[in-house]
Parts: C-alpha cells; structure tokens; sequence
C-alpha cells in the first residue's frame, strides 16, 4: 500500500515529500500527484511514483489515488473553489479506498469569521461525515507569506498590513511539512485536529525583525481593510486574492490566527522555527543567488 500527496507540484506537498523521503520511507511506497506532472519528473528520477491528479477534473482522480491506504489532502489555493475541491478529492479517494485522509485546513477555522476559514470548516465537516479515519491539521499563517516580500520590504523600508496589533502564530513551510510527515508516518494520530502555529508576533514586531535583520529601518505601516486590498490590486495581485490577503489580516487583527497551542512543536519534535531565523535565512539565500 502506498501514500498519496496532493499538490506534490506546490510549496508545501514538495516538502512533506522531501521529509517522507528524508525518514527513508520507501519512494515507491509515495503517490505524488499534482496538474503539472512535469514539475514532479525528479522525483520519478527517484523512484516515487508520480501520477496526475485534477481535483477540478475527477476522471483524473481514481487512478490517481488508486492502490493507496492513506492520503495528505494538502487545500488547493483557488478561492472559492477550495470547498469542491476537497469534496471531490474525498469522495474519490473513498472510492479508491483510501481508508485514512489527512487534511491541511487552517488554524481555528472552526471559529474564524475569515473568508479563507469558511471553505476549510466546510472541508472539515465534510471529511468528518463522509465516514473516513482522518486527522486534520490546522496550519497556521506561513512565514513565507512575509519572508516572500523580502524583496519589496527592502525597497520600500515599510511592511503593509491591516492587522493593528493582533497576533498571528506563523509557522515555516518546513515545520508544518515535518508535522504531515510525522502523521502520515506514525500511530495514534487518527481523529485528532492540531492547531499548528509557532511563536507569536505583531506585525509591528515583524517589522522590528526586518529593521533588526536586514540593518535597517523597517516600518509597520498599518491601513485599512479597503486601502490595504487597493493597495494590493495596485500592486498586480489579482482582486479576489487581494480581497482574501486583506480580509485575513483583519481576522489575524481579532486573533483568528493565533493559537497558543504547542501542538506543531510536540509532532516535529523540537522548538519551531521563528521569524528571526526564517528572515536570516531567506536573507541568506538571496544573497547566494
């Protein structure tokens, strides 16, 4: 029997492959799936069984998860279509009989008021009640949604937010990758929900750390939810992403993105990684490029 992982082609699936192959599971015991299967040829390469799977075009599915006992169900990133998504993942997983799903949701999505949080709980009551095992990971904010504006940060010295001083516990790709491996890979997980954050910031804080990292002085500008999404129209990201960003830092400004769980830290095994050490390191890789 195998594991399946979707969305093996993006950010967070690549990783919990890279970790599931890191702790010597077998390649050919993982399904790595994605639209482009082109972008999982290395993988191939060695030995992972590489399939192409469309949650938007269920023909591609049954084959795609056919064989496998237990499948990463890792959220796709199309707004307002992340709900059919997942429902058509599941249901084709359950006819392939996959017999156990783990499913990367968001932090607190049961009681978020956020955009994103709403397709998530509905993807969570609907994995609950199509009958299978399951264990949901509730990922908090990824690093790399800052870190990622390294670039524009520096340019202009000012981080832009609409978040006024709420918490958001944001974790690094690669902690919650090792957390999905260490789930897929051991006992005794079925039927939990992990709220998965690190350590909390403001996003005032953040801005500290970018003046404290790159040497000079970054300021937290904080704006409107109206002007923070014209702003980031403005800025090329497409208007209903633009909306979502905006609309998620207003939840992070009621504290829908904090947790003060220390679920992530107890399933990797050791301190998770902070925005400091995240910053320094993508810091690092630019100047190595």
């Amino acid at each position: 029997m195998s594991t399946v992982i979707t969305g093996a082609s993006g950010h967070l699936g690549r990783l919990v492959v890279e970790q599931l192959l890191t702790i010597a599971t077998p390649p050919e015991q993982i399904v790595a799936t994605g639209r482009d299967v082109e972008k999982l040829a290395d993988l191939a390469q060695r030995g992972v069984t590489v399939r192409r799977a469309d949650f938007a075009d269920p023909t591609t599915l049954d084959e795609a998860f056919a064989g496998a006992d237990t499948m990463l169900l890792v959220s796709t990133t199309t707004i307002g279509e992340r709900f059919e998504n997942a429902r058509n993942a599941i249901d084709a997983a359950r006819r392939a009989g996959v017999t156990r799903i783990v499913y990367t949701s968001i932090v607190n999505a049961s009681t978020a008021h956020m955009t994103l949080a709403d397709e998530h709980r509905r993807t969570e009551d609907y994995l609950r009640d199509s009958g299978s095992e399951s264990v949901i990971l509730r990922n908090g904010w990824y690093l790399e949604n800052y870190t990622d504006q390294l670039p524009m940060i520096s340019q202009y010295h000012a981080l832009l937010g609409s978040a006024q001083d709420g918490l958001v516990s944001a974790a690094a790709r690669r902690d919650l990758a090792t957390a999905a491996a260490t789930v897929l890979t051991q006992d005794g997980h079925l039927g939990a929900t992990y709220e998965l954050g690190g350590a909390p910031f403001t996003l005032a804080e953040l801005a500290a750390t970018f003046s404290d990292v790159l040497g000079t002085h970054i300021a937290y500008q904080d704006m409107s939810v109206a002007d923070y999404t014209s702003t980031l129209t403005g800025a090329g990201l497409p208007p209903e992403m633009a909306a979502a960003v905006a609309d998620a830092d207003a939840g992070l400004a009621l504290g829908e993105l904090y947790t003060d769980s220390d679920d992530l830290e107890k399933l990797i095994g050791r301190p998770a990684i902070t925005a400091h050490e995240a910053l320094r390191d993508a810091v690092a890789a630019g100047e190595s490029r």
